[in-house]
């Protein structure tokens, strides 16, 4: 029977996340996805050589991208005969397609690949209606002029109104913040808890930067070295006089604008291999992958939409003979911090790790200064598919520096799912 391999993170790096349409407003996902990808390979030395696959993802791309991981590899600086594959779980996808690679290296299909991802919300695919692309389609299709004026009869200045993507589920047609707001009601998380939350991860990310914990995992892009949506004077005082975004008429709305992750652009990419590369490379493992899992809720019958890394967390950790207190640290990513204290506060309660996990007991508390010490992205900002990798990147750096032990990754994507893995050194 075959043995898996173990599977090393070997380093990562990222460009700086920028608020949309600001200093990457004209850089699509490729350009985004090359510039990370090439400071990769520069510096870890990778120019020329063929890597068994580099699988990137974009959730919100052109149809122009359809393979974003090949064309991305192909101007990287890599080997041209470097495979290249693009996935795509919303938020979760680059923590997927570092797991995609990880199981390659596993399996000993390749010895070392490349995951990461990247998003633009300023470079977005804008379409037209169905009835519009059915006349140009129409047009293109006829051999003759007369036809293709034909294909035009009838036309109304009305079929150029365009369709934007949209950020709303489509079961539900509420959006990932109202979502959100449900949950913060279900749980009782008040304004304050979510507000103090922001405020730390604010904190915290300025702090790292300070001291060189990014110095080499965070490349310059177009004139910028720093997530531009840090706020290191940010405060609870400034926090509280927002108002909320997503609940604006009940009087109960507690997410706004400082407690939620803004529209970004970004890109982030992870170097893996085997134990036996990784040597030959001269290159140190920073960690090991352990273990990774998804999961999915019914958010359409009325479950948390952002709930899934409950429960994918409590299969892991079961598979592992693990306890969630476990673990050195915890990287949960903040896409809202409403989403964050639920996630906790369902794990503490023993209602629901009974009723909804299937568990004897409740999960229990974590240590909160374990959580997120280099900050998360309402700090950082969240371009979609890149979100992963930053974190795998920062974890993986972060346990090279104690020396060793346990981290616990989380990710909550749209479509009601969950990413979450196991790293240690």
């Amino acid at each position: 029977m075959r043995q898996f391999r173990p599977v090393a993170v070997l380093g990562g790096v990222r460009i700086p996340f920028c608020r949309q349409n600001t200093a990457y407003s004209d850089v699509g996902n490729l350009g985004l996805s090359v510039r990370t990808l090439g400071a990769l390979v520069e510096k870890y030395g990778l120019q020329g050589r063929q890597l068994g696959e580099v699988a990137m993802g974009a959730v919100i791309k052109h149809s122009s991208d359809w393979n974003l991981g090949r064309e991305a590899a192909l101007s990287s600086g890599l080997s041209p005969r470097t495979p290249g594959i693009t996935l795509q779980r919303a938020c979760g996808t680059s923590l997927d397609t570092v797991v995609h690679i990880a199981n390659k290296i596993a399996l000993g299909q390749i010895d070392a690949g490349i995951g990461g991802g990247s998003d633009t919300t300023s470079d977005v695919p804008i379409v037209y209606g169905s009835k519009l692309r059915r006349r140009l389609l129409k047009a293109n299709a006829a051999k003759t002029t007369g036809d293709k004026l034909r294909a035009f009869a009838g036309f109304s200045p009305a079929e150029l109104k365009p369709d934007f993507p949209g950020v709303a589920e489509p079961r539900t047609g509420k959006s990932m913040g109202q979502h959100c707001e449900d949950m913060a009601k279900e749980w009782g998380i008040p304004r304050e808890a979510q507000d103090a939350l922001a405020v730390a991860s604010h904190h915290k990310l300025a702090a790292a930067y300070e001291r060189g914990f990014f110095d080499d995992l965070v490349v310059p892009f177009r004139g910028v070295s720093r997530d531009n949506i840090l706020r290191p004077d940010t405060s609870i005082a400034k926090l509280a006089t927002l108002k909320p975004a997503f609940d604006r008429s009940s009087g109960r709305g507690t997410l706004t604008a400082g407690n939620s992750t803004p529209l970004t652009d970004g890109a982030a990419a992870c170097l893996l291999a085997s134990n036996d590369w990784a040597q030959a490379s001269g290159i140190e493992p920073l960690c090991w992958i352990r273990d990774a899992q998804v999961a999915a809720v019914d958010f359409v019958a009325g479950e948390g939409l952002l709930m899934a890394p409950t429960v994918a967390v409590a299969e892991m950790l079961a598979r592992n003979n693990l306890a969630l207190q476990d673990f050195d640290f915890y990287e949960i990513h903040e896409a809202f911090a409403a989403q964050v204290l639920c996630t906790l506060r369902a794990w503490e309660s023993e209602a629901y790790c009974r009723e909804r996990l299937g568990l004897q007991q409740a999960m229990g508390s974590i240590d909160p200064a374990k959580m997120n010490p280099n900050g998360s992205s309402l700090a950082t900002g969240h371009p979609f598919a890149a979100t992963g990798a930053r974190i795998v990147a920062t974890a993986a750096k972060e346990l090279a520096l104690r020396g060793g032990g346990r981290c616990l990754i989380s990710i909550c994507t749209a479509g009601g799912m969950g990413v979450v893995a196991i790293l240690e050194r």
